[in-house]
């Protein structure tokens, strides 16, 4: 399936929505440290209500870590400064998508990194600033799921 990376995530819920979605689409989610609470804060738990027993989800110390660990062929890094937008991109199976922290994004450390494929954004109204974590997340899941056929839904 395919990689969701959370690049140090900072609000609990949102961290326990992008759970819930991985054990209803099979994704495996990537939590990069250092994380803004912890794995056991009961926002986190109450987002996530009883699906933790059918999410996949790893911890990195980096993203360099997360890398080693999936060797992905693609690497996409999504941001508000990115020119491809999410629904252009033909997806594959094993394809990672990195998302960044509530507060500010992704760090150009992250963006411009060697293994990052292309940098791509969820189009938007012209004076909005950004869209919550866990819908971007939902947003680019369901495009990339819905482009490999819904593999493994009922």
């Amino acid at each position: 399936m395919f990689h969701v990376v959370l690049h140090e995530p900072e609000i609990p819920p949102n961290t326990g929505n992008v759970i819930r979605l991985s054990a209803n689409t099979g994704v495996t989610v990537h939590l990069i440290h250092p994380l803004g609470f912890s794995m056991d804060d009961a926002d986190l738990r109450r987002a996530g209500l009883d699906y933790w027993d059918y999410a996949e989800v790893r911890q990195h110390e980096s993203f360099d870590a997360a890398l080693d660990a999936v060797r992905p062929d693609r690497v996409y890094a999504f941001t508000a400064k990115g020119l491809t937008m999410h629904a252009d991109i033909a997806y594959s199976l094993g394809d990672m998508m990195v998302f960044g922290k509530e507060s500010v994004g992704l760090p150009d450390a992250v963006v411009d990194h060697p293994a990052i494929t292309d940098q791509v954004r969820i189009p938007m109204r012209p004076r909005s600033r950004s869209i919550n974590l866990a819908n971007s997340v939902s947003i680019v899941v369901y495009e990339a799921w819905r482009q490999v056929g819904f593999r493994g839904a009922q």
